[in-house]
């Protein structure tokens, strides 16, 4: 039964991969939660969660293109090792500072942006490799879907023990746990079995490759349309992660077990969707779900700002997680399926660049906000967006769907009228 459910999990190479990033991605989430804490604590800014915030996600924005030429060059599973051994030694160098009381906001912005250049290589590469670690084309979706389960469900896990950690012992080592847990991904990386890299000897230079990436996208709507909406959600709907430390602290009148708590409830949302996701069995009807995400978002983002109340709050954010999820997982799934195989790491970081590449300017755009007309007046904001972006992409959505029956026909994806 759980092999019916989750046929990804038969190839020996997912399973690996499964495993080690799931341990990893819970000590992620851990110094994610305990960075924003550290920063509020040492400044009480939200414009400074927003420079931090803008100082890890903006190399995604202008280099993730140039990352995406790379992984369609270069050997994907030896990209990945290196970036895990950097980002090892980023977060265990954070954990050093904290340890040692000597961190100064100047210090996280720095490692910040180091570990926002790993990651500009580091993203598509992880999302291109997935394909390669499945046996069977038909379980990519599954994997994907898998994929986004896991990180939600260290979404879930991490903010919540780091909550606990951070007022018993402090940021200091759970910055410490996440940097020894890269050493679980990085020994499932080397426990795998890869076929040899192919190098395929291509024509033109980087920026043509990288222009001829954003032609393919930009001038298919259906991809171009679903680019445009995640920008839309990571600008707008993705400014919370900042946000929800002052309304934990300012609204919510609590402390850093509060912030582990509202984190571990967007959590269980995300995981919920991630979970439903998983267990889909096609692709059919998928535009329905990218379409109702943001709606989700910024239906809960609207609530959690009116809400004065924890358990009101925590149901909240249980919406918030579930929409975010459903619009990255879903538009995720839809593009590795039909992409072109010798674009697929030009897509996937285009897609990285919509996605985490929005969010540093969405934090910075919050902090300014939330200094000038408050958190909650802010995230107010961020919903009525959300929403509006569902409602043009809804009426966008029969017209794409019929670009995209031809291409489900030759790909042997069986069309039926939800597709």
């Amino acid at each position: 039964m759980k092999k019916l459910l989750l046929p990804a999990l038969r190839s020996k190479n997912y399973q690996l991969f499964f495993a080690g990033q799931g341990i990893s991605l819970i000590g992620t989430w851990m110094t994610q939660l305990a960075t924003i804490w550290l920063v509020y604590d040492l400044t009480n800014s939200p414009l400074m969660l927003g420079v931090v915030g803008f100082s890890s996600q903006i190399p995604s924005f202008f280099l993730a293109p140039f990352g995406g030429v790379f992984v369609d060059r270069f050997s994907r599973y030896r990209t990945l090792i290196g970036t895990q051994v950097l980002a090892m030694i980023q977060s265990l160098t954070l954990a050093v500072l904290a340890l040692t009381g000597v961190i100064q906001v100047w210090h996280i912005i720095a490692l910040s942006l180091c570990q926002g250049f790993i990651n500009a290589l580091d993203a598509p590469a992880r999302q291109a490799f997935v394909p390669e670690l499945v046996e069977r084309r038909e379980d990519l979706a599954n994997a994907i879907a898998i994929n986004s389960t896991t990180i939600n469900g260290a979404r879930l896990i991490g903010p919540a023990i780091g909550g606990l950690l951070i007022a018993s012992v402090g940021t200091g080592y759970c910055f410490l746990i996440d940097g020894l847990s890269y050493i679980a991904v990085i020994a499932a990386l080397l426990a795998m079995k890869v076929k040899p890299w192919k190098y395929v000897v291509s024509d033109g230079n980087p920026w043509q490759k990288v222009k001829e990436g954003f032609v393919y996208a930009f001038s298919f709507p259906p991809i171009r349309s679903i680019l445009l909406l995640s920008t839309l959600v990571s600008l707008m709907g993705l400014q919370n992660t900042i946000l929800v430390p002052v309304i934990a602290e300012q609204v919510l009148k609590g402390g850093a077990e509060t912030l582990g708590f509202l984190m571990a409830a967007s959590g269980v949302g995300a995981l919920t969707g991630g979970i439903y996701l998983a267990t889909r069995q096609t692709i059919l009807g998928i535009g329905n779900l990218i379409a109702l995400a943001p709606a989700i978002l910024g239906t809960g983002l609207i609530a959690f700002s009116f809400s004065r109340f924890l358990p009101l709050s925590l149901f909240t954010m249980l919406f918030v997680g579930l929409g975010t999820i459903l619009q990255i997982a879903a538009s995720n799934t839809f593009l590795q399926t039909i992409v072109e195989d010798d674009k697929r790491g030009r897509l996937m970081s285009l897609y990285t660049m919509s996605f985490l590449g929005m969010i540093p300017i969405g934090n910075l755009l919050g902090g300014i906000l939330a200094s000038h007309i408050g958190a909650t007046n802010t995230l107010i904001i961020d919903g009525i967006a959300c929403i509006l972006g569902s409602i043009f992409f809804s009426r966008q959505l029969p017209g794409l769907r019929q670009i995209m029956r031809p291409i489900y026909e030759h790909k042997g994806i069986v069309i039926s009228h939800k597709a």
